[in-house]
């Protein structure tokens, strides 16, 4: 947040008019310098409230998930491959909140073709990467279920290291592709709700969002199936498991409606939208897909009692006893 107020006050202020600059002409530097940061000529800068809010947003996403990735990184014992994609997804929303801050820098203070392609490139391969890596997780925790006595003897961290690698390939190749000419820089008519991404591009992206959420419906449906079904066959563990899938079914839940209240407004809306379409509804859209970066850390990470365990460690060098009570080792479902 104070990142971006700072960038505001350092906006070049207008010159004067020239019915007063024979009068300004004599003032002293120190009496100009104290001119600049007059109350009324800030308030004369034309910055957008929404890109503010966006600035701050990033700001926000980018302490949450640095927080996330100083633990994973700080943490011998957090090394296990549910962690690697905690902290895959953790650079990809903080790739995203750096996005948004620059994005702001490159709007007010850097003019130029080339910065914008920067600066959309970054946000849609960082989005694309948190995009893929919940659907990393989702998986993990469907294969952690279905393969409940394999899964974790198959599984090696170097399989899931070869995963987010090519996770972050295909997202690469999706966020240079506007500075290789897929972009509607020479063509304004072509362009979406999003500037310089033409139209066409911003569909094919918001398919790619709708074909990934409908697979995680897909998945989190199998996942309470298995485990009602394991409810069930246990009847030693019947009402406490009961009360326990309940309970993982109402999170599950509460998962899949967040990432879908933040993401599926902006996917609809790019699919029938356009650049002739009021400018609100484009910010309105992109702050609320940006506020999915900022429940993310919540979800995945904050909620894990290991990296609980780390972050009060870290905070300050102990551990509450409700949480040093708790088992150490926890399934990627758990997560």
């Amino acid at each position: 947040m104070v990142s971006c107020l700072l960038i505001i006050l350092i906006q070049p202020i207008p010159p004067p008019s020239s019915s007063s600059s024979s009068s300004s002409s004599s003032s002293s530097s120190s009496s100009s310098s104290l001119t600049s940061l007059r109350p009324d000529m800030i308030l004369s800068l034309d910055v957008s409230p929404w890109d503010v809010a966006l600035c701050v947003t990033g700001t926000l996403i980018a302490c949450e998930n640095a927080l996330v990735i100083a633990v994973l990184f700080y943490t011998p014992t957090l090394r296990a491959p549910m962690f690697i994609l905690i902290g895959s997804l953790a650079f990809a929303d903080l790739l995203a909140g750096l996005g948004l801050i620059l994005n702001f820098v490159f709007t007010y203070l850097v003019e130029g073709e080339v910065v914008t392609l920067v600066a959309t490139g970054i946000l849609i391969a960082a989005f694309s990467a948190s995009i893929l890596n919940i659907l990393a997780i989702t998986v993990d925790r469907y294969l952690s279920l279905y393969n409940a006595l394999t899964y974790h003897t198959e599984r090696t961290v170097l399989f899931t290291y070869l995963v987010v690698g090519v996770i972050w390939l295909v997202c690469l190749v999706l966020g240079v592709l506007p500075a290789l000419g897929w972009n509607c820089l020479d063509d304004q008519s072509t362009c979406s709700v999003c500037r310089p991404v033409t139209k066409s591009n911003a569909v094919a992206l918001a398919v790619f969002f709708l074909l990934v959420f409908a697979l995680m419906m897909q998945l989190y449906l199998q996942i309470c199936r298995i485990a009602f079904r394991h409810a069930q066959q246990i009847a030693v563990q019947h009402q406490f498991l009961a009360i326990s899938t309940t309970k993982g079914v109402q999170t599950l839940s509460v998962i899949l409606c967040a990432f879908a209240m933040c993401w599926l407004p902006f996917a609809m809306y790019s699919i029938v939208a356009d650049s002739s379409y009021p400018i609100i509804y484009t910010y309105s859209t992109v702050l609320l897909a940006a506020c999915n970066s900022v429940i993310n850390p919540i979800i995945y990470a904050f909620r894990n009692p290991d990296i609980q365990k780390g972050l009060w460690l870290a905070c300050c060098g102990c551990v509450p006893s409700n949480l040093s009570l708790r088992p150490g080792a926890r399934t990627s479902s758990d997560v």
